[in-house]
């Protein structure tokens, strides 16, 4: 019997040690202070936004000094911010507006830029690019702004080593209303883009464009395989009348060493820029222009098939600076 009692009595404790603990815990967890919550981002201001805030009253060195920050923050890079901001000083007059004078010299960086012109007979377009860039979209839109043109097109499906791209490219294809020649995933790039060609001659068709498979510009042995894409065109076209790189507006200054890498192995002659939404955004392309003198040819402003314009300079300069 008290061996009982000693046992109840030992349940008993337990109980109330239990009691106690949860009692602890529980003021524990009421002191614990409410989860901090992060402040939501703030709205990101235009460029065109800032420069007006910067010049509300008369310039003076350091509202010269943050024009050149608020071009370099938007992505136009050091060297090409540097000497913009020394051409709208030297055209500063008092009573000018720096914004104003700023368009003008955003839109003149451009102003020599030939336009994408497509020779007639037969052409062979290349498109190259790093992934999710929009360049399977381009191509649709290009090809479709060629066929209302009333040139016969085809696509050449040469990524073969994406997962779905033939597929993307087919239906882009149907809705631009062209014809897409593609062989099986895996096969050799190279094969892929000089039976395009051969089949679109015997077919007598007028524009064959070349998708390439996304890479990135910092793996060697990809981009090799990209100048051998474009050894095979040349040899089944004679030509490759443009090679267009597809490049991302918000990529930032990333968007120049893609450039440079993609210059260096298939000689880029123009940009098709995408994603672009009129706001700092697209400051990249004045980089790439200044540094590599490549001219920008077309700009995608939407998901439409016809959501692509020819670049204009000064379309652009107003995006890029407006309210």
């Amino acid at each position: 019997m008290p061996g009982g009692i000693g046992l109840e009595i030992v349940v008993a404790l337990a109980a109330l040690a239990l009691l106690v603990a949860a009692a602890l815990v529980g003021r524990r967890m009421r002191r614990r202070p409410a989860p901090v919550r992060a402040p939501k981002p703030a709205a990101r201001e235009s460029l065109g936004a800032r420069v007006r805030s910067i010049f509300r009253g008369a310039p003076s060195e350091e509202s010269w000094g943050e024009l050149e920050d608020a071009l370099i923050r938007a992505d136009v890079g050091p060297g090409p911010a540097a000497e913009l901001v020394t051409r709208v000083r030297e055209a500063y007059e008092p009573g000018d507006d720096p914004a104003a004078l700023l368009k003008r010299e955003v839109a003149a960086v451009f102003e020599s830029d030939p336009p994408l012109v497509v020779p007639p007979g037969f052409a062979v377009l290349m498109v190259v690019g790093v992934n999710g860039t929009g360049k399977t979209t381009t191509i649709g839109k290009l090809a479709k702004r060629l066929a209302g043109g009333g040139r016969s097109v085809a696509l050449a499906a040469s990524d073969t080593f994406r997962a779905a791209a033939a597929e993307q490219l087919e239906e882009w294809g149907t809705r631009a209303g062209v014809e897409v020649i593609s062989q099986q995933r895996g096969a050799d790039p190279g094969a892929v883009a000089f039976d395009a060609v051969q089949a679109a001659r015997a077919r007598d068709m007028d524009v064959v464009i070349v998708d390439t498979a996304g890479r990135l510009h910092n793996r060697q042995p990809l981009m090799d395989e990209l100048r051998k894409v474009k050894r095979v065109l040349e040899k089944a076209g004679g030509s490759v009348d443009e090679v267009l790189l597809v490049l991302d507006a918000t990529t930032g200054q990333n968007g120049i060493a893609q450039a440079t890498a993609f210059t260096e192995a298939v000689d880029v002659t123009g940009v098709a820029l995408t994603k672009f939404d009129g706001t700092a955004k697209g400051g990249v392309l004045l980089a790439v222009r200044e540094r590599l003198g490549v001219p920008v040819k077309l700009v995608g402003m939407g998901e439409g098939i016809d959501d692509l314009e020819p670049f204009d300079a000064g379309v652009f300069a107003d995006r890029i600076l407006e309210r």
